[in-house]
């Protein structure tokens, strides 16, 4: 049962007192109004969810964030690209920018674990405008990338079976919205168990591929870097030939790369669900490396030994484990087995990404809610503690799926999904403002981070700094295409550019509105934060041992 609300006194002298006393604040603190307000709704609001995610289902959540189709499938597409070592060096220059919008959740997060993510740091510590413009930004994307797993799903099943798609559609999608009504505990249970199969697929074709590199396949050809010479490490994008060519294929693989690192962001949208958010949240931040290099990095590596860039069927768009870089480097050495079991974990992985989206979704929606940037009917658990309403919204966009359907509405569709996919990239900017201005608030007012604060992330705030203008290149320069003769496409132009002014504009209109302001770096609320972290500590976590000291995926 949700807590009572309580009877606070009338006046905000007494109110603050009486909310200061009752949430354990020393009285030596001068603190706003607002500022109580804000820690004290943070701990009614973790006991309003139920805090069925532990810390190994939080470690797996993160780590299953950098795995799914953008790698099993979208790899091949980014050798064909960029060529094998493009491919590499895109794939680890946005791992290493994407690594500090871990660390800056990670340190906000696990200060101030509220639900909702970056939408309530955002409306905490930089302007409620921001939280308003980029949260109403990552709804729409939610709304519609749900959808597009479901109707991934839905086509991977053509692999083994045909039929009419909307059957699979309405499967997937009921299925989904049972898991996500249900305890959070459940849908944590299921990533717990999608993570690992993504895990054991990963190190399966990884091993693979060394072993058809060093010439272990029924055809006993051993490859080495023969791809890498020839067809070449680089290629010719666009058919221009020479050093120019080769950079642009580069530069056009950071597409690729942002798609595939979609979501990795999202370890603390849910830390009000999460049981010692506090010990969880640094945890799952400071293994980002390791994650990212394993899984990703040494993955396209991989790839681009035992694939050339050349090979057409890097580009083809089956939507199945058949145009999987992986597959095709099977096939090509004689080995038929593969193709289903890449085909039925990349299922699970559409899967699994559509449940996180609803999780992340809703509660990002719950958490516009909680501060009136979105209706507050919004807020209404069901008796396992879940935003019932929010999820039902979320459950009611599944029906764009059926679009797919239909030639002209898919192409609708499609459109749509272009939208979103740079969406990302801007949540992402927003992510190293609301971060810096955290960072530069803890210095104004004295606050030692490394001493105060649950945890402090490293190399800050140059390494934001740097990912900030990164990703604002990257924006600018995303749709370069369109602007070379013979090159233009207005659907490119569109879904490369349109996703900002929109934030824009419902930034400036909120902000004209609600007359908000952006808060003086004196005047964000830390120290409440702080104090509510060192009067409700949390309990040590177990030390490992024996065997369990080398489980290095989860703690």
């Amino acid at each position: 049962m949700p807590p009572q609300p309580v009877d606070y006194p009338s006046s905000s002298e007494a109110r603050s007192a009486s909310l200061a006393e009752k949430k354990g604040f020393h009285n030596n603190i001068d603190l706003h109004d607002g500022d109580v307000e804000n820690a004290a709704g943070q701990l009614e609001e973790v006991q309003q969810f139920k805090q069925g995610l532990h810390q190994r289902h939080i470690q797996m959540i993160a780590l299953a964030g950098t795995i799914g189709t953008g790698l099993f499938l979208g790899s091949g597409r980014a050798i064909a690209t960029a060529g094998p070592v493009g491919a590499f060096l895109g794939y680890s220059i946005v791992g290493l920018l994407v690594s500090s919008v871990i660390f800056a959740v990670g340190e906000m997060g696990s200060l101030a674990p509220l639900t909702g993510g970056i939408i309530r740091y955002s409306e905490l510590f930089c302007d409620p405008a921001l939280a308003f413009a980029n949260g109403w930004n990552e709804v729409y994307s939610y709304l519609v990338s749900i959808p597009s797993e479901i109707v991934a799903a839905a086509v991977i099943i053509e692999f083994w079976v045909t039929l009419n798609n909307a059957i699979w559609i309405t499967i997937f999608g009921i299925l989904m919205l049972a898991a996500s009504l249900l305890f959070v505990r459940v849908y944590g249970e299921l990533e717990f168990g999608f993570s690992m199969l993504k895990i054991m697929l990963v190190v399966g074709i990884n091993i693979m591929a060394l072993v058809i590199t060093c010439g272990g396949g029924p055809n006993h050809k051993a490859i080495g870097f023969q791809y890498w010479r020839n067809p070449g490490p680089f290629t010719q994008y666009l058919g221009i030939s020479g050093s120019l060519g080769r950079f642009l294929g580069f530069w056009t693989t950071f597409d690729n790369a942002l798609y595939a690192y979609s979501g990795i962001h999202n370890i603390t949208v849910a830390a009000a669900e999460t049981k010692n958010p506090r010990h969880a949240i640094p945890q799952a931040a400071r293994r980002i490396f390791i994650r990212i290099f394993l899984f990703y990095v040494l993955t396209i590596f991989m790839v681009g030994l035992v694939v050339p860039s050349n090979d057409p069927h890097l580009l083809s768009s089956t939507g199945t484990s058949s145009q999987s870089p992986f597959v095709i480097a099977a096939r090509n050495a004689g080995i038929s087995a593969v193709p289903s079991i890449i085909n039925a974990v990349v299922l699970t992985s559409a899967w699994s990404s559509g449940n996180s989206n609803m999780l992340e979704g809703s509660r990002i929606l719950y958490g516009m809610a909680a501060h009136g940037h979105a209706p507050q009917v919004f807020k209404r658990m069901n008796r396992f503690g879940i935003p019932y309403i929010s999820v039902t919204l979320y459950g009611l966009f599944m029906a764009l799926g059926y679009m797919t359907l239909s030639g002209s509405a898919s192409t609708v569709f499609t459109w749509l999904q272009d939208i979103v996919s740079i969406s990302t990239l801007v949540n992402w900017i927003c992510i190293c403002i609301v971060y810096l201005r955290f960072y530069y608030g803890c210095k104004k007012q004295g606050i030692d981070r490394h001493k105060e604060l649950p945890w402090a992330a490293p190399f800050q705030p140059y390494s934001t700094w740097v990912s900030l203008i990164m990703f604002v290149i990257l924006y600018f320069t995303g749709g370069y295409q369109t602007f070379m003769k013979g090159h233009w496409s207005t659907e490119t132009f569109i879904s490369s550019y349109l996703n900002a002014p929109v934030v824009v504009v419902l930034y400036f209109g909120y902000k004209y509105w609600r007359k908000t302001r952006f808060l003086p770096l004196a005047e964000i609320p830390i120290r409440p934060f702080i104090e509510s972290y060192r009067n409700n500590p949390e309990p040590e976590p177990k030390r490992k041992k024996g065997w369990k000291r080398l489980n290095i995926l989860w703690s």
